[in-house]
């Protein structure tokens, strides 16, 4: 099915050109910080952790999110999601891919990657990160791809399959628990060192990958003559209201406790995101978009008339997709770092070639979604024929 990826019209062979020259600008930046260390980027001894661990957190959610198809398909046999399910699934093998190139570009020198299997431990909660992310990448492969070329030849998928599936799904949310775990068993991280942290991480990555899902199954439904389904659309979006309601509460539980209990070293990183420390708040301007975006995103899909005209309902998904990446994408990691153990205030901005780079990545994961993608909308369009 691979030969499917290489036919095309001039806008799909633009877009791949595109993403190809994007992806040629962040490999140069990229080989300039090989060359020349992290020392390129804006971190530093008191943030260790930055930007490209920030895209790693939000895009295992939205690889996470994928589970809303497949879940709802695979184990209540909602039959309706069958047209998005493998969609879902190629969704995620681009955004795990994604993540697994934020993590190379954040280790400085990529060698460094086999020392977890070099050198592998148990205890520590970044080995079981890279498992379960590999083992989700495998698994969406082999079921997405067996699926698929079954659904080609008109025939169900083989029965061997069927463990593979029911495995997934509570495979899927084990990575974001994982990678909340990570920064919640911090203890000198007063931000992170909370038990809703996985709930938070959940509830966004369950509005996120099924928003950005959204708005590109309408993009396919304009450009090629594959339609995903009204039913299939409006049902994500009752979904995508759901988890963003519980990603709003779940901040205003951590914002209760916080400021109810006093402790100044978990109150100081909400007030440095928030409203600013000592004279410092990089990101305040940021925090209460990302804040009213999902607000705003609330209040047009809980409404069934707004959520029902599919062009709001792509703001309206426009609107998650950036409130959460504002959330996960940027405050997560420097409201954790800033300010430090020792309440000092040493804030982190990303450099140009950080974000170039991080485009980069971005753009490779594009380019797999978008192969993927095309893949599975022709052989739909085969199999409609």
């Amino acid at each position: 099915m691979l030969e499917l990826a290489l036919k095309g019209s001039k806008k799909y062979y633009g877009w791949i050109t595109a993403l190809l020259i994007v992806i040629t600008i962040g490999l140069g930046f990229y080989l300039k910080q090989l060359s020349f260390g992290l020392g390129i980027t804006g971190m530093s001894r008191d943030v260790s952790w930055g930007f490209y661990i920030a895209q790693f957190t939000f895009l295992v959610g939205v690889a996470a999110g994928g589970v809303m198809v497949v879940l709802p398909y695979y184990l209540h046999d909602y039959k309706a999601f069958g047209k998005v399910t493998i969609l879902g699934e190629f969704l995620a093998i681009a955004a795990v891919v994604m993540c697994g190139l934020f993590i190379i570009v954040d280790l400085g020198q990529p060698m460094r990657a086999i020392n977890i299997l070099l050198y592998p431990t148990p205890n520590s909660v970044l080995f079981w990160d890279a498992i379960v992310l590999n083992g989700y990448l495998f698994l969406n492969i082999v079921i997405g791809w067996n699926v698929l070329e079954a659904e080609r030849n008109n025939i169900h998928y083989q029965s061997w399959l069927k463990p593979l599936i029911y495995i997934s799904i509570p495979w899927a949310i084990s990575i974001h628990t994982v990678t909340a775990y990570l920064y919640s068993g911090l203890p000198g991280r007063g931000f992170w060192l909370t038990a809703i942290m996985a709930p938070r991480f959940l509830s966004s990555a369950f509005a996120s990958g099924p928003a950005l899902l959204v708005l590109i199954c309408l993009i396919i439904r304009k450009t090629t003559n594959f339609d995903p389904g009204k039913e299939q659309i409006q049902t994500l979006a009752k979904i995508i209201a759901y988890a963003i309601c519980l990603n709003v509460f779940f901040f205003l539980c951590e914002i209760f406790t916080v400021f109810y209990s006093q402790i100044p070293e978990h109150m100081d990183h909400f007030k440095y995101l928030f409203t600013g420390l000592y004279g410092q708040g990089a990101y305040v301007g940021w925090m209460w978009i990302s804040l009213a975006l999902m607000v705003l995103s609330i209040i047009l899909l809980i409404n069934p008339i707004t959520r029902k005209n599919e062009g709001v309902l792509a703001v309206a998904c426009v609107t998650v997709f950036a409130g959460t990446w504002i959330d996960k994408g940027l405050g997560m990691i420097s409201g954790g770092f800033v300010p430090n153990p020792l309440h000092h205030v040493n804030e982190y901005i990303p450099t140009i070639p950080e974000i170039l780079i991080s485009l980069g990545v971005w753009a490779t994961g594009f380019f797999v979604l978008t192969a993927l993608f095309k893949i599975a909308v022709s052989v739909k369009e085969e199999v409609r024929a």
